[in-house]
């Protein structure tokens, strides 16, 4: 008997008649002869709820309070989905985070999974129930509710399934699948049967909001097969995420992203000499602040005969925003520059796709087509599979339709559907 992890997002479970819709899939897995834990969201907006009512109370809630509020909304849709499959006739055991023995870092708000107990959940599949889990929570060394961050759920699902060793992990949403761009900005997005961990990693790092970051990190590193599809178009067989194998390297371009949620810091005025460098970015790491996107340029001293200084200039996460602002103004007292700059009116637009490495023109491409479209790049980032552009955020969705025009104008997939209907066994 095989098992299967499944995952639905807060749209999924947005009410109690999407929740009956659930809680027969779940059913319909079990009936063929699967053994099944199942990781669910907050309903709906519940949790956005949560954090405007925690900021109608205070606008710096401790760590350990805002994650034990957090964390209720996961719990109710937990116990409406274990209500909903008893009443089908199904034996199901509803689990939080530490019921389900998901032990995380002694971090609030963004914590890491660091190891799963699965003693309790195989007992209770072993006693013939469905196990339903609570997504986005565990908890620390301390016994403290902890969250994983936006997003988290994904993780708690791919983790559980590599625990698990479960024969594959569906990530159930409202898509039917991992499109070439989020096809509200461009309607003729092709979804691709098929994609490799790297590029889908890639892809989430710089905006795609189909997979979690971590949890597609969590696939890799335990070679769990993810099946993203939708909950409300079963017929669909979705997109595999899978490893090396999945790697079209005939396709130049997988996908492209578009992140709206960055903002820009400059440092200015900054001495030259070594160390320097070292000392912004270890300030900020050491304050959990992860940087993105970084350009270092030579400016002429202000005074005349007088050294050389540096601008540096990086994007954050715009959740991450203030505390680097804080940051960079006490690393400014303590080195010397000048100031401390700051703009929010970006976007970060990208292309990513095996298929890039070792291949000349596709960079020429892309700029081609924003300079086509008379998008100004404010900033550049490379790497092997992956090409980021930072432009006006008026501008980005003009990007994004531009440089997905450019590459998949005559798009064909190398891979057909039976091949992912095949690999899970339709």
């Amino acid at each position: 008997m095989s098992l299967i992890v499944q995952k639905f997002g807060g749209t999924s479970v947005g009410d109690a008649e999407k929740i009956m819709n659930v809680a027969r899939i779940i059913a319909d897995t079990h009936d063929q002869g699967h053994q099944v834990v199942t990781v669910v969201s907050a309903m709906g907006h519940s949790t956005d709820a949560l954090v405007d009512l925690a900021k109608k109370i205070t606008d710096n809630p401790t760590g350990r309070e805002y994650d034990a509020l957090l964390a209720t909304g996961e719990m109710v849709s937990v116990a409406l989905l274990s209500m909903a499959l008893n009443s089908l006739g199904y034996k199901a055991v509803g689990l939080n985070g530490a019921q389900a023995g998901i032990l995380t870092e002694d971090l609030f708000n963004r914590a890491r999974i660091l190891e799963i107990d699965t003693n309790g959940i195989k007992k209770a599949l072993s006693e013939g129930n469905i196990i339903i889990v609570t997504g986005f929570q565990g908890i620390n060394s301390l016994g403290e509710i902890t969250t994983l961050g936006r997003g988290g759920s994904d993780t708690s699902a791919v983790a559980l399934a590599a625990a698990l060793e479960a024969e594959r992990c569906d990530i159930y949403t409202d898509v039917r699948g991992v499109y070439s761009t989020d096809p509200r900005i461009v309607p003729e997005a092709v979804k691709m049967p098929r994609i490799a961990y790297i590029e889908m990693l890639e892809l989430a790092r710089v905006g795609a909001q189909v997979l979690h970051p971590r949890a597609v990190e969590t696939a890799r590193q335990g070679n769990v097969a993810v099946c993203v599809r939708s909950t409300f178009d079963l017929k669909d067989s979705g997109t595999m995420v899978l490893g090396i194998e999945a790697m079209d390297k005939d396709r130049r371009v997988a996908g492209i992203a578009c992140d709206e949620s960055q903002a820009r810091l400059a440092l200015t005025g900054v001495p030259d000499q070594p160390g320097i460098a070292a000392e912004v970015f270890g300030t900020l790491a050491n304050h959990n602040i992860s940087v993105d996107m970084i350009i270092q340029s030579l400016s002429e001293s202000d005074v005349p005969g007088g050294k050389p200084t540096n601008d540096i200039a990086f994007t954050v996460s715009e959740t991450d925003l203030h505390d680097a602002v804080t940051v960079l103004e006490q690393v400014k007292q303590k080195i010397g520059a000048k100031q401390v700059l700051v703009d929010t009116d970006i976007a970060k637009v990208s292309i990513v796709g095996a298929g890039m490495i070792d291949r000349p023109g596709i960079a020429a491409d892309m700029f081609r087509a924003l300079a086509e479209g008379k998008i100004n790049i404010k900033m550049i980032s490379t790497s092997e599979i992956k090409i980021s552009c930072l432009v006006d955020k008026t501008a980005a969705k003009d990007a994004v339709r531009t440089i997905h025009g450019r590459f998949f104008a005559d798009s064909g997939l190398s891979v057909t559907q039976a091949t992912v209907n095949e690999k899970l066994g339709y």
